[in-house]
């Protein structure tokens, strides 16, 4: 299994800015970044994916504010986040596919401000 770190997060007023990284132990092309928001949210949402075309796919409550480049030969995938409000406020967790619903890195926690 590949393992996956993520790092970036914290505290941010509405309107402000963050970049998350996630670094991988091995090359991926297909990378997806999720969040969840604590507490009673169970299941988690999806934000971006990075497919093996080298195109982005944005969840349409991001689309336009964040961004997700890679690094290929640091093997880290970043997500941009600006013009952040305090509904994006979550868990951000980076994910490659594979089996048994792919790897999942920790988290990191993105807490913005009102």
């Amino acid at each position: 299994q590949v393992q996956l770190v993520e790092s970036g997060g914290g505290l941010v007023q509405a309107g402000g800015s963050l970049r998350l990284s996630c670094k991988t132990s091995r090359s991926a092309s297909m990378l997806d970044w999720y969040r969840q928001v604590s507490g009673s949210q169970r299941q988690r949402e999806w934000v971006a994916s990075n497919t093996e075309e080298g195109n982005t796919n944005y969840n349409a409550e991001v689309r336009g504010r964040f961004t997700a480049p890679r690094d290929g030969p640091a093997n880290t995938a970043y997500l941009q986040m600006d013009n952040l409000s305090p509904s994006d406020t979550a868990v951000y967790y980076c994910h490659i596919p594979g089996p048994h619903q792919g790897s999942w890195g920790r988290g990191t926690q993105v807490t913005v401000s009102s």
